[in-house]
């Protein structure tokens, strides 16, 4: 079968188009047939050798795909820690889950990593209440939690905003484009903050009056770790899962006292080995994408022959939305 293969570390240069055997499942796995396949900044980090408990190269890159059953022919969406950049994939059956009715295989690709983090990121703030279902999807969020989420335009972001409106969340977000906000504001977004033209720490100051944000979702790391924790009220949450600048999220403790806030990590990797949470928020998931309030927002699509335009896509931060590739 073709793959797109990380030949040694490195940038999107790694990346070839290779023929490689076909995939044996292993006990728990079964294959799938790729159509089309999400690509995440966690995709980047693999090939340059900074995401954790990647093999060494070589390795068929990818995390999350849509494509059929070999066994059924059932049109499935799925995540996995490598492999999805191939005409076959042996993933997991735990985790893949059936295609909503109407979505594109592009829009599958797009689901798994995006939603489900962003919901997690959601449920780790305690802003997800189980026992029923959430506010109607025409809130305004009144009242309700205030939420900072950073890339607010990229795939996760995009999701997050969607989960958000359901939750009745009132939703703050940053992005280098007024045209991406403008964008996200169509998703639900209700505050926008350009960072390349506000600092957002005032910002966030001026648009609470002072009082702050209760959750931020913040993936960069670096110096917007402790720019994050400055923007909260008392008691707020920072819920950590990426560092998309490369560097180490910087934390003094002494800046959470005075708030009595706190700083959480999320990885997805780790969480999808959790059986019962992932089951709690696929139902959660795909009920309310069953019921139209939910869709992925794909932005840019490449054939796979051409993953590394897309690598630099989202390097360059151009994405709004998903970058996916297809077989086509």
């Amino acid at each position: 079968m073709k793959a797109v293969v990380i030949t040694r570390l490195g940038g999107p240069e790694v990346l070839e188009v290779r023929a490689v055997p076909d995939p044996v499942p292993n006990a728990g796995e079964e294959l799938v047939r790729v159509e089309a396949a999400g690509v995440n900044f966690a995709d980047i980090l693999a090939a340059s050798g900074g995401y954790p408990g990647t093999p060494k190269p070589p390795l068929v890159a990818g995390r999350e795909f849509c494509g059929t059953r070999l066994s059924s022919g059932e049109r499935v969406m799925g995540y996995a820690q490598w492999g999805a950049f191939a005409d076959l994939i042996a993933a997991r059956s735990a985790l893949l889950w059936p295609v909503p009715q109407g979505w594109s295989a592009e829009e599958g690709a797009a689901f798994p990593v995006n939603f489900f983090t962003a919901y997690l990121a959601y449920w780790k703030s305690g802003l997800v209440n189980q026992s029923r279902l959430p506010p109607d999807p025409g809130s305004t969020g009144s009242g309700s939690a205030r939420v900072l989420i950073h890339a607010v335009a990229g795939g996760v972001g995009t999701a997050a905003v969607q989960i958000g409106k359901l939750l009745g969340a009132e939703m703050y977000g940053t992005s280098s484009s007024d045209e991406k906000l403008e964008r996200v504001k169509q998703l639900g977004l209700q505050h926008s903050i350009n960072y390349k033209q506000h600092d957002y720490v005032d910002t966030i100051k001026d648009l609470t009056h002072g009082e702050g944000i209760d959750v931020v979702f913040e993936m960069l790391g670096g110096e917007h770790t402790a720019k994050s924790i400055r923007c909260l009220r008392d008691f707020g949450r920072v819920v950590c899962y990426g560092s998309a600048t490369g560097q180490r999220g910087q934390i003094d403790p002494a800046s959470l006292y005075s708030k009595g806030a706190s700083v959480h990590g999320l990885w997805l990797t780790y969480l999808s080995a959790k059986p019962d949470l992932m089951q709690q928020a696929w139902e959660w998931l795909s009920s309310q994408a069953a019921a139209g309030y939910l869709r992925p927002a794909i932005g840019d699509v490449f054939p796979m022959t051409k993953a590394g335009d897309a690598y630099r896509l989202l390097l360059e931060r151009k994405n709004f939305g998903k970058v996916v590739l297809t077989q086509k």
